[in-house]
């Protein structure tokens, strides 16, 4: 079998018990990454044990958001070239292949490629709907890169943008009450977040989005192609846009009354 070469890229991935997935994510950049990156924030489960048999770069960061830790793992990386990668995903070996042929005549020409990302659940790939093809930004020249704050943190890049054709391949949830624990927990830090800002509510955002998020994925998408699993996608997707500004409501009314005392 040809050996995969190696390319100058730096790969680095933020985990917190992920044991049951890390493996798979850092089994797919091993054998063609110059480097692998790994910031923990207090794993107990194991997932160190495994990650120090891919890598000795790894390192201990308390949590404080994950703009902060992608920020940190950023700025650890020691090459030019820089790719990030969730502990819950894998890089395709089609994806693969595409990266190193980025670096067949040196330097890739773009500064930055989006890639698809292409989700498992509830037993099957999903093709359509809020969650595919999901573009995002992975891999950049580092000194052209920086990230902002937040739930959902963006990446920014100051130059040329490229998309990639092949996938991340993604293994988020486990089933539907592990989604349903996540989007509780996601929405009350979004939910904090837009309270922390001083964003405002209003009852149309609140009677109007959520609806609107499910036709949009599931009608307008094609969400509905992917039989019952796309339906349920579509369902709690429109519960935590609800769920986020139900809590930013109560956060809002629960300041209302401390002004009243």
């Amino acid at each position: 079998m040809e050996k995969i070469k190696k390319i100058p890229i730096s790969v680095y991935i933020i985990t917190k018990n992920e044991i049951r997935r890390i493996q798979r994510a850092l089994a797919s950049v091993a054998d063609w990454a110059d480097e692998i990156v790994v910031v923990d924030s207090g794993s107990d489960d194991g997932t160190l044990e495994v990650v120090r048999k891919f890598t000795d770069r790894v390192y201990h960061r308390d949590f404080e958001g994950f703009g902060q830790q992608y920020t940190y793992a950023h700025g650890l990386t020691k090459n030019k070239w820089v790719m990030y990668i969730d502990g819950d995903e894998e890089v395709s070996p089609e994806l693969r292949d595409e990266i190193i042929g980025l670096f067949d005549n040196g330097a890739p020409p773009a500064d930055g490629y989006t890639a698809p990302r292409e989700t498992f659940y509830l037993g099957r790939w999903i093709k359509h709907g809020g969650w595919y093809p999901d573009y995002i930004l992975r891999i950049y020249r580092k000194s052209q890169g920086s990230w902002e704050k937040g739930l959902h943190p963006k990446l920014h890049i100051d130059g040329k943008l490229k998309r990639l054709k092949h996938p991340f391949l993604h293994h988020n949830y486990r089933d539907i009450s592990h989604q349903i624990m996540t989007v509780d927990r996601y929405s009350t830090i979004a939910s904090n977040e837009q309270f922390d800002r001083g964003k405002g509510l209003s009852l149309a955002k609140l009677l109007l989005n959520p609806p609107f998020r499910f036709v949009r994925d599931y009608l307008l998408r094609g969400g509905f192609l992917d039989g019952m699993p796309g339906f349920i996608i579509a369902v709690t997707t429109s519960y935590y846009v609800f769920i986020k500004y139900a809590k930013t409501w109560e956060l809002l009314n629960a300041k209302a009354e401390d002004r009243k005392r």
